[in-house]
């Protein structure tokens, strides 16, 4: 399963937000890394603009390239703004979902949990982190991962926060997709709207 492995704070630098968790990095130095980082940029062009937003939106949900480009030839393909459709289907993903609920502290670790079989969807074990939730999924931990350290820590730090879009029962730990979230239910500060141009050209 290819993932990115390189550095994180390089990577946060780059935008200047903390795309792959928090960083000291960016506290430390709030400019773009390399020798010219911390000379005055030049205005970029309308493709640059573009293909920095789809590489930020990449890194955030841990996809790469084919699979991404998959991702948004299938929102192409169903009804609504594509954009917002194209989200919908990240955030839909089961690594992402389990970051949400609060069971892992951030995507790495929920991709981990899944696939390393500690997570059921409707009560069948799933290994695969690409795996595309609909309404109505429940997503839980398995029977005999309830106690494993990294889990519980995460959810007694109350790592998770209230989606409207989902349901959790902390006494089975267990959580249920009522529906996919709209645009003001996704946080994260993407313009989806410049990586439906790139992909347009």
């Amino acid at each position: 399963m290819a993932r990115y492995t390189g550095p994180k704070a390089k990577i946060s630098r780059r935008f200047n937000e903390p795309i792959l968790g928090e960083s000291k990095a960016l506290q430390k130095k709030n400019y773009a890394p390399g020798q010219h980082g911390k000379t005055k940029k030049r205005k970029q062009s309308e493709y640059a603009t573009q293909l920095a937003e789809k590489q930020k939106a990449k890194y955030i949900y841990g996809v790469l390239e084919r699979q991404f480009a998959h991702t948004f030839d299938k929102a192409t393909r169903k009804k609504g703004v594509t954009g917002e459709v194209l989200l919908q289907l990240l955030e839909a993903r089961l690594d992402n979902t389990v970051y949400r609920l609060g069971i892992a502290p951030t995507r790495r670790a929920a991709r981990q949990l899944v696939i390393h079989k500690h997570i059921l969807v409707n009560g069948d074990v799933v290994n695969i982190p690409s795996f595309s939730l609909r309404a109505g999924d429940k997503v839980g931990v398995r029977e005999k991962s309830k106690s494993l350290e990294a889990i519980t820590n995460s959810l007694s730090i109350g790592s998770a926060k209230k989606y409207p879009w989902l349901e959790w029962d902390g006494s089975e730990m267990e959580g249920k997709v009522i529906n996919l979230p709209v645009r003001g239910d996704i946080p994260e500060n993407i313009n989806e709207q410049l990586i439906v141009e790139l992909y347009s050209k």
